[in-house]
């Protein structure tokens, strides 16, 4: 199971947060990771001053996730570590 928590606190929310939990959530699915994939969200994981949204993978916290990194970030983090 792979734990995924992204932040929602306000420095998050206006670098995009809503959009990345919705690609996060449709990533999941077109995988077929509903049962391997636990989705969460927190309110501030220390981070702010990284240049786009915050999440914590099991745990590693990763910084900076925007809408054009997300792709390579799912890949690397995520879709890796469900198919082990």
């Amino acid at each position: 199971m792979v734990n995924v928590s992204v932040c929602l606190g306000s420095s998050c929310h206006v670098r995009g947060a809503k959009d990345i939990v919705a690609m996060l959530q449709k990533a999941i699915a077109d995988n077929g990771l509903e049962n391997d994939v636990e989705l969460s969200g927190s309110i501030c994981l220390g981070k702010c001053s990284s240049g786009g949204v915050n999440m914590k993978v099991n745990d590693e916290i990763v910084t900076g996730i925007t809408r054009e990194s997300f792709p390579q970030f799912f890949t690397e983090k995520i879709l890796r570590q469900a198919k082990q």
